[in-house]
């Protein structure tokens, strides 16, 4: 997980089939406990700064805390991503859920949820005011008059919220972009109304149609509410597709994944979804019944997704074994298994029926699945008009089909 070449060729495989972007996810904690989960991920900044000297045309986004980053850093940071990658940039904001991550950061415990996003609407409130401080064109750069900035276009921000101060202005002009692309990937109340408002690309799981529908339907009301249109948010929910030249074959390489799992890792992970509730009295394979699990509402931590875990359990039927199985691979998000023909009718269908703009592809296997799904889904979708044939533009912006910033 550490060697530069695992993330170059996935990069390279997706931007030769014209993918909008790679991502970036992160975590703010080690394994603990002798957890054997794959760890040791690099950190998201870095690793895209490596990846924007190896791609062209492809995006790059990563993942950002709101609630351990300080505003001023974080805004450089991406700022300078967006001039080393040409305009090719997305911030994934994220308010870090993780259980005991307050603690790597100084902090006596973690900030409570309803906290995090109050503090993630000061910090997106700052970071773009700060990259819209010294705005790329304040640079004039005439030689004959001598004058390299004009001053009056760069402004301080003087930002002072509860929880975010900074004075600005920042120290590096706006990106090719204006500014990097907002990518979210909340799902509570609280994650839904905050994506409405800034958001323009949307990660979110969801193991069904119906509930993939509401979601989109949702978040989309929600931004016309607020003066936005529809098409300024692209909303991309996680599919992770075990392919196959048939359906059976598709089927094993679940099966072959879910008998490598661990049960004590699938538990611990379970636990930390659910602030560190014991599981470990609950028989493994006893279909699952509500009580089982705490209130998902009393969770302080993902809510969105524990809430999606219980309602996927008991619709299905799973017992406590299939969760952590299912768990383990697409941690939520649609999984499937099938034809190349059978994963193009799905993403065709869930497009077609107001479930999804497009898709976050989570290959079960990396390279090795992805390879597959590029080389059979994507000629699929690209016959029936649904997938494009080159880049049209140079920019995640542009990748993504929303409009321009001006500078």
């Amino acid at each position: 997980m550490t060697d530069l070449d695992l993330y170059v060729e996935a990069a390279r495989i997706a931007e030769t089939a014209k993918f909008d972007a790679v991502f970036l996810a992160d975590s703010l904690v080690g394994p603990e406990n002798g957890q054997s989960i794959s760890s040791g991920f690099l950190e998201p900044l870095v690793l895209l700064a490596a990846l924007a000297g190896k791609t062209e045309h492809i995006g790059l986004i990563g993942t950002a805390s709101t609630t351990y980053s300080h505003a001023y850093t974080l805004a450089r940071q991406f700022a300078s991503l967006d001039h080393i990658s040409k305009g090719r940039v997305g911030w994934n904001i994220v308010t870090s859920w993780a259980p005991k991550a307050g603690l790597n950061y100084g902090l006596a415990k973690d900030v409570e949820h309803e906290n995090r996003y109050r503090i993630a609407e000061e910090f997106v409130t700052a970071v773009d005011a700060l990259w819209r401080s010294f705005p790329s064109d304040a640079i004039l750069d005439n030689v004959d008059s001598g004058r390299f900035l004009d001053g009056h276009r760069i402004k301080p921000v003087n930002f002072n919220g509860e929880f975010v101060r900074t004075r600005g202005p920042l120290n590096v002009p706006s990106g090719p972009q204006g500014r990097p692309v907002y990518v979210q990937a909340g799902q509570s109340e609280a994650g839904r109304i905050f994506a409405a408002k800034w958001a323009e690309a949307i990660f979110t799981a969801h193991s069904s149609k119906e509930s993939a529908q509401a979601f989109y339907s949702d978040v989309k009301s929600k931004a016309l509410r607020l003066g936005r249109k529809a098409e300024d948010i692209v909303v991309l929910p996680g599919i992770s597709a075990a392919i196959g030249s048939t359906e059976y074959e598709a089927r094993q390489v679940w099966e072959e994944l879910d008998e490598l799992t661990n049960v004590e890792v699938g538990l611990a992970r379970l636990s930390a979804r659910f602030s560190g509730h014991d599981f470990s009295g609950v028989p493994l394979d006893r279909k699952l019944v509500r009580n089982d699990f705490p209130d998902p509402n009393q969770v302080d931590a993902s809510k969105s997704r524990v809430i999606g875990y219980v309602d996927t359990s008991l619709r299905e039927g799973l017992t406590l074994r299939q969760l952590l199985k299912r768990l383990a691979g697409a941690r939520g998000h649609l999984s499937v298994a099938g034809t190349p023909e059978q994963v193009a009718d799905l993403i065709e269908d869930w497009f077609r029926s107001g479930a999804a703009d497009g898709f976050n592809v989570m290959p079960p296997v990396i390279n090795q699945q992805f390879e597959i799904f590029t080389n059979e889904v994507v000629p699929i979708l690209r016959k029936r008009g649904l997938f494009r044939e080159e880049y049209k533009g140079k920019s995640l912006r542009s990748h993504f089909g929303l409009d321009s910033l001006l500078n």
